[in-house]
């Protein structure tokens, strides 16, 4: 039996229907295609607020930090597991990083669409040391160069639980890496049901964005408007 996302959302949605509120049920009805105007042109593969400026390359400058979203990023998926859009929340992150007189970089990673992975990518190129890896769905990770993948200054697996507010602070504490301090861990709810309630949308998210994958491909540098 071939096992795809079709199945995959019979799957875990029969599992989970007995489960989930009923005043807040779990959707995974095809969502509207987002207009350009949202962030994705017609084609699905381009972006009106994330331009390619070509391949990234390492950066020189101490006083940096790099975001590295996820292959899908603003293309095939414009929105966080919540719906938060992708482009407030890039928007935040940069705006926590500016505020602590640190530069931001925006390239987009292909090799993996694991957050660990991505941001081990960020960090090799990162004029700091210090990256920002961010998945589609929003799971979001503060690491630094030299530390193993699954290693992390900071790891923020809970996206649902991730409000604008918190990305901004998450790019306030990845700048004070990048400075030599050592801040307070970025404060986040904590909600127990939170995992089994968005597991299995998570899957599929991360399915639609490992379609993106492409292996050997190097990272590309994107200029951001906001």
């Amino acid at each position: 039996m071939e096992i795809n996302e079709t199945l995959l959302r019979q799957i875990i949605g029969d599992v989970i229907s007995r489960m989930q509120p009923r005043d807040n049920p779990i959707s995974f009805a095809p969502a509207a295609a987002p207009s350009p105007a949202a962030g994705q042109a017609g084609d699905g593969k381009t972006c009106d607020f994330l331009k390619v400026l070509g391949d990234a390359r390492p950066g020189s400058h101490k006083d940096e930090v790099i975001i590295a979203v996820g292959p899908a990023f603003g293309l095939s998926q414009t929105v966080n597991i919540i719906g938060l859009p992708h482009k407030q929340i890039l928007r935040e992150l940069i705006a926590g990083i500016e505020e602590e007189g640190v530069r931001a970089r925006v390239i987009r990673c292909f090799k993996s669409s694991d957050v660990a992975f991505v941001a081990v990518e960020g960090n090799r190129l990162s004029g700091s040391g210090i990256s920002i890896g961010i998945q589609s769905k929003g799971t979001t990770v503060i690491h630094q160069r030299g530390l193993p993948p699954l290693s992390n200054l900071e790891l923020f697996p809970q996206a649902p639980l991730l409000t604008l507010e918190t990305y901004r602070h998450i790019g306030k504490n990845a700048a004070r890496y990048a400075k030599g301090e050592s801040p307070d861990p970025v404060p986040t709810l904590n909600d127990q049901m939170a995992r089994p309630k968005y597991q299995a949308k998570s899957a599929v998210l991360h399915i639609k964005e490992t379609k993106y994958v492409v292996t050997g491909k190097l990272p590309q540098e994107l200029s951001v408007a906001l």
